[in-house]
């Protein structure tokens, strides 16, 4: 608006202006500009910014679907939250030697900036955990992320140019799609079944074209908890070798897992190229700390990206410095709390998903790790599964998320529950849904 009330500087005639002349002009154009604005307000015009289609095309269903439940908080109703995979927010704690770590880091004065790539000492142990899985690394190919999603992030925006497909094991977690998309990719589906937790290898075959760039996984996954074993790990490595793709396998749960020894994609990486993701936040109960890490295979074929992306860190100057210490005390210190944390977990699964299977009109596959349920909804009286979400919450103050927002080929009529809650919470929260379904 600036544009259209503005004076010369020079006086009358073009002279130089004068002291009186160069004060007028600005009292002028403030007067203007104010009572523009006021005739503005009066009426109501609201002049809207643009923002990118990339950003407005995000979505994030599992706390996009809070505020509803927060609606019904504020009416004072009192809301069993299902949604969230934050073992934090249900009880669940770092061991006091973990906090205490970073209580020491930083009364210790370590508040300053850490390498761009993270701390020596923790690369090395992370390098050290997954030689443990099978790869065979040092510190030179981790990167220190804050959190999971970070690293993601880094590592679509390196891969992808514009048109550029990424397969997604469907359902999927949706940061997946939403940085594909974010970054001018197109995120693709294929099918798992969730029965034996095994991806149909033909369907991701017939959807492999010459922009794809790259396959994901997540296992265990979110949202159904399917753990690909050892055989399907090889089977997606082949794949992706037959057609030069980049395999990026996210294992953030990888030892919680219930009825099977968890395989990790490094037994049969070989020298493919296999990026990994993997953080703290729920094996090491450090969800609000958000330190998470990229692991590069050594394969002579991540050479560009292993030289190009650590530029995304040293751009983001660094992670939590203080946190470091924390997570570098989780991998060193003692690990009985892990196996105690998947015990309990173990439980609550079984209850879940028994319970689950015996309401009308629902069907769900048992989940072979982290800790969520999928079931099915076999009778749905309402027009999509977020409709069901929603009458759910707004009839029995229970939140769960719509499957659709985990992708909506292989995430409709579904619905994800978290088991993390006590055991009297989920019992209160099966019985309003067997209620609700009836």
């Amino acid at each position: 608006m600036t544009g259209f009330f503005e004076f010369d500087s020079k006086g009358p005639m073009g002279f130089e202006p004068t002291a009186w002349w160069s004060e007028a002009t600005r009292s002028i154009q403030t007067e203007l500009r104010v009572q523009t604005s006021k005739n503005l307000s009066s009426l109501n015009i609201c002049l809207i910014m643009k923002v990118s289609k990339k950003v407005a095309g995000v979505e994030y269903a599992i706390r996009d679907i809070v505020s509803a439940a927060k609606d019904l908080e504020n009416q004072g109703r009192t809301i069993d939250y299902l949604n969230i995979g934050d073992p934090v927010q249900y009880g669940f704690q770092p061991p006091e030697n973990v906090k205490k770590a970073l209580i020491d880091a930083v009364k210790n004065g370590n508040n300053y900036y850490s390498a761009s790539e993270g701390m020596t000492e923790l690369r090395d142990a992370i390098a050290q955990k997954e030689n443990l899985k099978g790869l065979s690394i040092d510190k030179d190919d981790i990167l220190v992320t804050n959190g999971v999603s970070e690293g993601l992030d880094m590592v679509i925006s390196s891969i992808i140019e514009e048109g550029d497909e990424v397969l997604l094991p469907g359902p999927y977690y949706p940061p997946y799609a939403s940085y594909v998309r974010l970054h001018g990719g197109i995120p693709v589906e294929f099918a798992v079944d969730l029965e034996n937790s095994t991806p149909d290898f033909d369907d991701i075959r017939s959807k492999i074209t010459p922009k794809t760039v790259a396959i994901c996984l997540i296992s265990p996954n979110n949202p159904t908890g399917a753990v690909f074993e050892e055989n399907s790990l090889k089977k997606l490595i082949d794949i992706a070798n037959e057609h030069s793709l980049y395999i990026i396998c996210d294992e953030i749960y990888d030892q919680i897992v219930f009825d099977k020894k968890f395989v990790g994609i490094g037994k049969v990486a070989g020298n493919s190229p296999v990026i990994i993701l993997n953080g703290f936040s729920k094996v090491h109960l450090m969800s609000g700390w958000r330190v998470g890490y990229i692991a590069f295979n050594n394969s002579p074929q991540l050479d560009q990206i292993r030289e190009h992306l650590p530029k995304l860190a040293r751009v983001r100057i660094s992670t939590n410095h203080p946190i470091q210490h924390a997570a570098l005390e989780s991998l060193r210190g003692p690990q009985e709390y892990i196996s105690e944390f998947v015990s309990e977990l173990k439980k609550h699964r079984d209850f879940v998903v028994k319970r689950l299977n015996s309401m009308s009109g629902i069907s769900c596959s048992n989940p072979k790790g982290a800790f969520y349920a999928f079931p099915k909804i076999e009778k749905n009286p309402f027009k999509s599964d977020k409709e069901f979400v929603l009458e759910l919450l707004k009839q029995k103050n229970v939140l769960a998320v719509h499957g659709s927002g985990f992708g909506t080929k292989y995430g409709s009529d579904h619905f994800r529950i978290v088991y993390l809650p006590n055991m009297e919470i989920l019992e209160s929260a099966m019985n309003k849904i067997e209620d609700f379904v009836r």
